[in-house]
């Protein structure tokens, strides 16, 4: 891999992981991204009340700095969260030490975790790897992979994405490394547990970055979900070395959209890992009254047990969508409903579509990705959600994940 590291690999970064003894099963729980100065940064986080310790850090971290980050230190195997004082003094011990380390200050450092919550973090552990994974640091991409690697707590599969763009004739890299599978829907906002990493070696201010970054979240993170539960912990971190002294501002359009296919890629990554998914699908809500009434017209489908399940057994109960519309809070007429499978016709002006095959929408289903288009007739709003399925296989994971 690292023969590409050229062309995928922004420049102005290193990476590395190792194993600091956090992971019963012994694999590599430590990663650290590491910038060869302090760069731009911009960050958002899960929206719910309950948060982990390295969040409080994180915020203060990048108000004290105005959005520089010099070091990005990431556990796995403990989520650090509900440790009251206990975890903030962990992860403040953790920001102390690699500023030590890497001769920055405390407040360039961003930690993150992820593993269990309740758990008092064994902040020493993370301390005794540092100066080993310090040694280790490298800018290919076999040493990026290895952050990819070490981060997955459930995961089954690393999750990366690339992009390149050309900003005032120069080529601009931007790449991704995200972990993710259970306890997905992230709700980020400016102010399973998820967390999103992207580098990028262009030029942007924090502010612009900040707010290029809501944009994006908006139509790719938030607009996930697995299972319907909010981390304590979701993280999506951009930083940006200004490396190759390519000025991006707020509103070039190429280097955002570039930006949106990394997110989206790592996003539908996520669903595709998600614990015990066997069936991915693609929601399209159209004609809703406003973007935000499709979004919750999504989300109402892909948080309905009844729906999930019924899609985990290939089942083309299209009453069950029918229910979860009508209990999203959205404008409806339930009259003007149309429903497809695919080009399937499934439900026409809210009723059995004349031309339905269930035999075939069966067999449909039995697609290990799907999509479902409903068409709400109400307006000019619409959405793109992509969820999954419920299994049997996900209650056993989560039936005794602590033990």
């Amino acid at each position: 891999m690292s023969d590409v590291s050229q062309f995928l690999i922004p420049a102005g970064f290193r990476f590395g992981a190792t194993t600091a003894g956090l992971k019963p099963s012994g694999r590599p729980d430590f990663a650290l991204i590491v910038a060869d100065e302090p760069v731009s940064a911009a960050a958002v986080y899960t929206a719910n009340r309950i948060t982990a310790a390295p969040i409080t850090v994180d915020k203060e971290h990048l108000k004290a700095t105005s959005g520089h980050v010099r070091v990005v230190a990431i556990n796995a195997g403990n989520a650090n969260c509900a440790a009251g004082q206990a975890g903030l003094d962990a992860a403040y011990a953790t920001c102390a030490a690699a500023a030590t380390e890497f001769g920055c200050r405390p407040e360039e450092v961003f930690p993150s975790s992820t593993g269990v919550i309740g758990v008092p973090l064994p902040v020493e552990k993370l301390i005794a790897a540092l100066p080993r994974l310090n040694a280790a640091l490298g800018s290919e991409s076999d040493h990026f992979q290895q952050v990819a690697q070490a981060i997955l707590t459930t995961d089954l599969v690393e999750k990366t994405a690339f992009a390149g763009v050309m900003v005032d004739g120069k080529e601009v890299r931007i790449a991704g490394v995200c972990k993710g599978s259970g306890m997905i829907h992230p709700r980020l906002v400016p102010h399973a547990t998820m967390l999103v990493y992207i580098m990028t070696d262009a030029e942007i201010e924090p502010p612009a970055l900040q707010r290029m970054l809501g944009r994006v979240a908006e139509v790719s993170f938030n607009r996930i979900s697995v299972d319907g539960d909010t981390s304590t912990n979701d993280t999506l971190l951009v930083l940006a070395s200004g490396v190759t002294e390519a000025r991006v501002l707020d509103g070039d359009v190429e280097f955002e959209e570039a930006l949106t296919q990394v997110a989206t890629s790592l996003a539908k990554q996520i669903v595709a890992d998600g614990e015990g998914v066997q069936h991915v699908v693609e929601l399209r809500i159209n004609s809703a009254a406003s973007d935000a009434e499709a979004v919750a017209v999504a989300r109402s489908i892909a948080h309905s047990l009844l729906v999930k399940t019924a899609w985990a057994g290939s089942d083309p109960n299209w009453g069950r969508l029918m229910a979860a519309i009508g209990n999203s809070g959205a404008q409806i007429d339930p009259d003007a409903i149309d429903i497809n499978f695919g080009e399937l016709p499934i439900c026409r002006n809210g009723g059995r579509a004349v031309e339905l095959d269930v035999a075939a929408a069966h067999a449909y289903l039995k697609q290990p990705e799907f999509s479902i288009t409903i068409e709400l007739n109400q307006g000019q709003g619409s959405c793109v959600f992509w969820t999954t399925d419920l299994t049997a296989e996900y209650v056993r994971i989560n039936a005794d994940y602590s033990t």
